[in-house]
């Protein structure tokens, strides 16, 4: 069994190597798809090891282009500011066959104590909603992405849709390794804009 990354880009040449390494070890590829950026993304992608591909901008449409051309048994759906805890892998390989996919703990890279709360609230609501967002990195069998009619072409909300699809097929999963990803937005524009944001 292997496992394809597939990381949607925008301009996100400084955190992109980072998210690359942590996935490259155990990944059978990395699909780097990219939007368009003009900064050094594609660059910079290549030299960390992965394939790059091109993609009209638009989360939705990227995500889509990597999984069509994702060769490996499951498929990871991984931000750019988002890297993966060790055992990721793992983990993934080890569910049961009636698994369709899952995500991953949701972290945030700071140690300031304030932003502690948003992880207990994505924790809260996967514990009652069973929803993940996608900076929790969506995770699927390969058939499954196609089953469940893959990523919308949809800039927003894109992942709860697909996720809402892929639920229909059998379970998922909420795996203990922690997605950790960037508290940029956070620390931009704040705790409260960005989580009512995030669960609009």
């Amino acid at each position: 069994m292997s496992v394809s990354v597939v990381i949607p880009t925008l301009d996100e040449e400084g955190l992109l190597p980072a998210t690359i390494a942590s996935v490259r070890q155990h990944a059978a590829e990395v699909l780097v798809v990219d939007g368009g950026s003009t900064d050094r993304t594609r660059e910079r992608a290549a030299a960390a090891g992965a394939r790059v591909l091109d993609s009209p901008r638009g989360r939705g449409l990227q995500l889509d282009r990597g999984a069509r051309e994702a060769q490996g048994d499951w498929i990871v759906f991984l931000h750019a500011d988002t890297r993966l805890e060790a055992g990721w892998c793992a983990a993934i390989l080890g569910q049961g066959e009636g698994v369709v996919g899952g995500a991953f703990r949701f972290a945030l890279d700071t140690a300031r104590p304030g932003r502690r709360y948003a992880e207990w609230a994505v924790a809260l609501r996967c514990r009652v909603l069973g929803l993940p967002f996608g900076d929790q990195a969506i995770f699927c069998r390969r058939e499954a992405y196609g089953a469940a009619g893959g990523f919308p072409p949809e800039p927003l909300f894109e992942d709860l849709t697909f996720l809402r699809r892929l639920r229909r097929l059998g379970p998922t999963v909420l795996l203990a390794p922690r997605a950790t990803t960037s508290a940029r937005r956070w620390e931009r524009d704040g705790a409260l804009v960005t989580t009512l944001r995030n669960d609009a």
